[in-house]
């Protein structure tokens, strides 16, 4: 039986509304199937390597992911204590942070409303109050779907035991799982799909590699530069500003923001207060003129402001499985649009009747 082009594209659209909502059911487990299957993905070229060497797959595989897991535990045996001494003592201090912050701001808020009367004072008074009420609700509830969607996280055996298993399988097969999914290509279309296939695999291993250097760079040179500067809790938040910068501005702003403020209440003195101020436009100077240039290029070619949606969107949708995932697909998918945008532009809904024909008619013409 031939089915038709209807037919076969409500199958293709009901498959993947199965799969969005089974994604939707079991978002809570995700984390380690996700981790594994990155981590697999981004190991096989190592893997290929050790085989062209002349280790068996399995060897190989079983060599990539015992150096990767204990790359992980010797990261959670060492530096997991000290950052987590660091964000206890961070949230402990919170309190007397904020005490501190309205001991000097008051006398100003003071001042300013003397300017005006009981009236416009009790108005803006009212409307400060309903929006940080309104803020305070929005941060709790994208922390609770953050927290919601990433308990997995919490779940540390989850993480270490589950991650390599999957990590293992799925590395020691990719290649035929790979060659089993070329081989149910339409024929007709399998050299297009096989190109926009190679194009996503550029892009996405190009840019989530790039992007990963460029945090991991920024994330040493945030920690390294504000612990030398004496500022509490520089090794926490550097490390999170640094990570966080595969969201543009988010990184270096919010850790701008909490470092100065941290710094305006630990330092008397301006000069070290402008030296946290100046650690953070460096690092901003150099992922926007070198690394990112360097490292990333253009491979995702999507605005900023696109990139924060997409990370917000996926945080909203899967909770923290969502944000880690958010700028891969949005990259794939990227792509998929700029392939669907260029056969708009070749095609006679685009051109026209008139322009389609133009060709023919010149090359008839030269002929004769």
């Amino acid at each position: 039986m031939t089915m038709n082009i209807r037919t076969y594209a409500g199958i293709w659209l009901a498959a993947l509304a199965v799969v969005v909502i089974l994604l939707v059911l079991f978002q809570n487990i995700l984390l380690p199937f996700v981790a594994g299957m990155a981590v697999a993905y981004f190991l096989d070229p190592v893997a290929d390597r050790l085989e062209r060497a002349g280790l068996s797959r399995t060897l190989a595989t079983t060599i990539i992911t015992a150096a990767f897991t204990i790359l992980v535990v010797l990261f959670l045996i060492f530096a997991v204590p000290l950052l987590q001494g660091q964000i206890i003592d961070f949230l402990g201090n919170l309190p007397d942070y904020f005490q501190a912050a309205r001991g000097w701001a008051e006398p100003v808020i003071e001042r300013w409303t003397n300017k005006f009367d009981t009236e416009q004072t009790d108005r803006a008074d009212a409307v400060i109050e309903q929006f940080s009420e309104r803020a305070a609700q929005f941060v709790l509830g994208m922390l609770g779907n953050i927290w919601a969607g990433g308990m997995a996280l919490v779940n540390f055996l989850a993480l270490l035991f589950i991650t390599p298993v999957v990590t293992f399988y799925l590395l020691r097969d990719w290649d035929s799982i790979v060659a089993r999914l070329n081989s149910w290509l339409p024929k007709a279309q399998a050299e297009t799909i096989r190109e926009q296939a190679r194009i996503m695999d550029s892009t996405l291993s190009g840019f989530v590699r790039g992007t990963g250097m460029v945090c991991i760079i920024l994330a040493v040179f945030y920690a390294a530069t504000l612990s030398v500067a004496g500022l509490q809790f520089g090794l926490a938040i550097g490390l999170a500003a640094g990570i966080l910068s595969f969201v543009p501005y988010l990184g270096s702003l919010g850790g701008l923001i909490i470092c100065v403020g941290l710094a305006f209440l630990q330092f008397d003195e301006g000069w070290r207060i402008a030296v946290i101020a100046g650690i953070f436009i460096i690092g901003q100077l150099a992922e926007g003129m070198f690394l990112t240039p360097k490292l990333v290029g253009d491979r995702i070619r999507l605005h900023p402001v696109w990139v924060i949606f997409a990370v917000l969107g996926g945080g909203t949708l899967f909770g923290f499985v969502g944000m880690l995932i958010a700028l891969p697909v949005a990259a794939l998918f990227g792509v998929i649009v700029r392939f669907g945008i260029g056969q708009y532009l070749e095609s006679k809904i685009y051109l026209g009747d008139e322009e389609a024909v133009k060709p023919e008619e010149t090359s008839d013409t030269q002929q004769s």
